[in-house]
């Protein structure tokens, strides 16, 4: 695209008044780009959004982006372009590509909505139709010193499986085991070690910071049932060892299966 049309695009976030959506529409701005925004309950609406803006981008929860996304896409035209920034990509990227003729392009930010920059953080992109506009989805992020990886649906839902659902679902469990053995969280801290801290405080992040998006990431993630599958045969593995005492065999167990392997 030429860039004397750069500042011509119109450019809409569909949950734009949330943490993520904020972000990109702040960015768009400082570009001199028009960028609407619209929520749960204010902003223009899907039809406006696709009649007036070239990019829309979708940034709503993941259990509802595939709907929006058939909402919005039919309404666009084929030199537009879809973009979504869902934590999963195989799914909502399949429901841009068939239910609209616009290009696509699937984001996933590697960070959250309290960061004051991107730059330093990294961007996943997973092109999947077009070359019209991949080059500007480039250029502008990293202008802003974001780190790019452009990859396949599969392959970053698959790495993604093992960087969100498994940690937070480890996350998960660590805070049920407190829980049942109903310790108090006061008396914890004072014997706390940092590390111990940081853990504790990520587990708080899991449980009281919007935990419906962290359960979406578990349970919506596509490789969860063999997440879970080893996630039990480790946990049988060790309660054996533990059971009969076995430090020996412990050790030799997590060499073994160590990723850090000499």
């Amino acid at each position: 695209m030429a860039d004397s049309k750069m500042k011509d695009i119109s450019i809409g976030i569909i949950g734009g008044t949330g943490g993520m959506g904020r972000i990109f529409a702040d960015l768009f701005r400082r570009e001199g780009y028009i960028c609407l925004v619209s929520g749960r309950k204010r902003g223009p609406d899907i039809t406006t959004m696709a009649e007036q803006c070239q990019v829309i981008i979708v940034s709503v929860p993941i259990g509802i982006t595939a709907e929006v996304i058939e909402q919005v896409g039919p309404l666009m035209k084929k030199d537009a372009l879809l973009m979504d920034l869902t934590s999963l990509k195989t799914e909502p990227i399949k429901a841009m590509l068939q239910s609209s003729p616009a290009e696509v392009i699937g984001l996933h930010p590697l960070f959250g909505p309290g960061v004051a920059s991107i730059a330093g953080y990294t961007i996943c992109i997973c092109p999947a139709r077009g070359e019209r506009w991949i080059a500007w989805v480039r250029g502008i992020f990293t202008k802003h010193g974001a780190i790019l990886i452009e990859t396949t649906p599969e392959r970053h839902d698959e790495l993604m499986s093992l960087v969100q659902a498994l940690n937070h679902l480890n996350s998960i469990t660590m805070g049920m085991v407190l829980s049942a053995w109903g310790v108090d969280l006061a008396e914890l801290r004072r014997f706390a070690t940092p590390m111990f801290n940081t853990k504790l405080a990520i587990i708080k992040e899991v449980f009281t910071n919007n935990p419906r998006l962290y359960a979406e990431i578990i349970t919506l993630s596509p490789h969860i049932g063999r997440i879970i599958e080893l996630y039990g045969r480790a946990l049988s593995e060790l309660e054996t060892l533990t059971k009969e005492r076995d430090a020996e065999a412990f050790t030799a167990l997590m060499e073994k299966r160590s990723l850090w392997r000499a």
